[in-house]
């Protein structure tokens, strides 16, 4: 326990840390780098493919391999940041994304670029989830928690875009290794600033136990269903081996949660899954992942495959949905104080399921303005307040000591909606193509993505009834 806790515990009051504010940037910052990383490679894989003689299927793995392990480690990354420290692990991962960075910039055969991309979702397990730990103890929970998480969830949005636009530069300009290598200098600042900005917090009034048969189930249960719907596009989601996979998960959570009924130092005291409003938050926040992802692939296939944009040109057009999306989360951490995560959220998956209805309508012969601006401008806001209010839900109430574990939590719920996202609209879009009308993909894949925010409003409406103004 930390003195600010001890403070609390005697009714001491405690001045905020007048670093707070410079300690987000710091954490933001993280979480940018996170999320350009995985945007930036998408638009480099050709090169990468090419260069390196990776097949398709191979190529497919340089991105697969990072989302396998990244939503495979989430739950023991923010579990290791209470046990072991959250600035140390945060430290920790930040190191290891350099040394992956360079890695891949230097990659001289496909092998080593899939390792290293793998160890990258290691490094961003590690980083992703301690960050959003060390927002949730560095701010109390309330209004400047619903800032810090506005500021957190506006700049993953433009992480996202800066993606794009970076790496369609960066790789017909210096070639794809500079993707790679533009970390390093970023990652070297927040390694050198994460001591003179971060406290040290960890969970003291526990025993240094560790759990490490509820490590092995929970991560290869993680890993087997991020795998499982990665590959169920090409696999088919009824074939044996999606169900297969599916079926191993679901007897090694069973086994989890065994484990972790009779564990002296459980990784996850199974009385935190009693609180409907992290259950609710975190059901949400795959909604919310499958919408914002599913959406942003299907509109980059249709703007660049029947409308002819270059992967720059899109990335320009795209911008205004995350800077909607920062505007949203803005006007979202402002209403969750006033009233609430519940109606803040429900309001929030209903413009994301009018802006996905909007997107309907395109055509191959449509336009930006008339087919694709309508819709980002709509969707946008709701990403931004919706990401904020299940993010508030999800955290809201969580001990210190177990922060690491709920932000793991959470950073899993959006990454594994994400990859479920992905393979839903990726499955529509590949049955459409191969009717008589292969344009009617586009419709069809932004259809599911009305019916994502129609089950988002759902579990909106009936798991966070108890949600209350802050």
């Amino acid at each position: 326990m930390d003195t600010t806790q001890l403070a609390v515990r005697a009714g001491t009051p405690v001045a905020a840390d007048p670093r707070r504010w410079k300690a987000l940037v710091l954490l933001c910052t993280a979480n940018f780098m996170v999320i350009l990383d995985s945007q930036i490679v998408i638009l480099g894989l050709p090169s990468i493919a090419r260069d390196l003689g990776m097949t398709p299927a191979g190529a497919q793995w340089v991105i697969g391999a990072n989302l396998v392990t990244f939503g495979g480690l989430l739950l023991l990354g923010g579990r290791a940041s209470d046990l072991l420290g959250r600035r140390r692990m945060f430290i920790a991962g930040t190191a290891l994304f350099v040394v992956v960075s360079l890695l891949s910039g230097l990659a001289w055969s496909a092998e080593v670029m899939v390792v290293a991309r793998a160890l990258h979702g290691v490094s961003a397990a590690l980083m992703a989830p301690t960050a959003l730990s060390i927002l949730t103890t560095t701010f109390p929970e309330g209004a400047e928690r619903n800032k810090a998480l506005a500021g957190w969830s506006g700049v993953g949005g433009i992480g996202a875009t800066a993606g794009l636009l970076v790496g369609g530069g960066l790789t017909s300009g210096l070639g794809w290794e500079w993707i790679f290598y533009v970390n390093v200098p970023v990652a070297l600042v927040m390694l050198a600033l994460a001591p003179v900005l971060l406290n040290e917090s960890h969970d003291r009034e526990r025993r240094r136990g560790y759990d490490v048969a509820g490590a092995v189930t929970s991560t290869a249960a993680l890993v087997l269903i991020v795998y499982a719907v990665v590959e169920a596009p090409k696999a088919g989601w009824l074939s044996g081996q999606t169900i297969g996979l599916a079926a191993a998960a679901v007897a090694l959570l069973v086994v989890f949660v065994a484990v972790e009924r009779r564990s002296a130092a459980p990784l996850v005291p199974l009385r935190i899954l009693r609180s409907p409003a992290l259950v609710g938050g975190n059901l949400v926040t795959v909604l919310l992942g499958m919408l914002a992802v599913g959406l942003s692939v299907t509109i980059s296939q249709y703007a660049q495959q029947l409308l002819g944009y270059t992967p720059l040109e899109f990335g320009v057009k795209q911008a205004v949905m995350p800077v909607m999306a920062f505007v949203g989360a803005y006007a979202g951490q402002a209403a969750v104080t006033r009233w609430g995560y519940r109606p803040v959220a429900a309001i929030s998956v209903v413009l994301m399921g009018v802006g996905a209805l909007l997107l309907t309508g395109v055509s191959p012969g449509g336009g930006y303005v008339q087919d694709i601006l309508p819709g980002l401008l709509v969707f946008g806001p709701g990403l931004g307040a919706g990401t904020v209010a299940a993010s508030a839900a999800a955290l809201a109430g969580v001990a210190e000591r177990e922060s690491g574990l709920a932000s793991g939590f959470n950073t899993a719920a959006f990454q594994i909606g994400g990859a479920l996202g992905v393979a839903v609209v990726s499955t529509v879009m590949v049955a459409q193509a191969a009717g008589p009308d292969p344009a009617a993909a586009f419709p069809a894949a932004f259809t599911a993505c009305v019916v994502f925010a129609a089950a988002g409003l759902a579990l909106a409406l009936l798991l966070l009834r108890r949600s209350a103004r802050r």
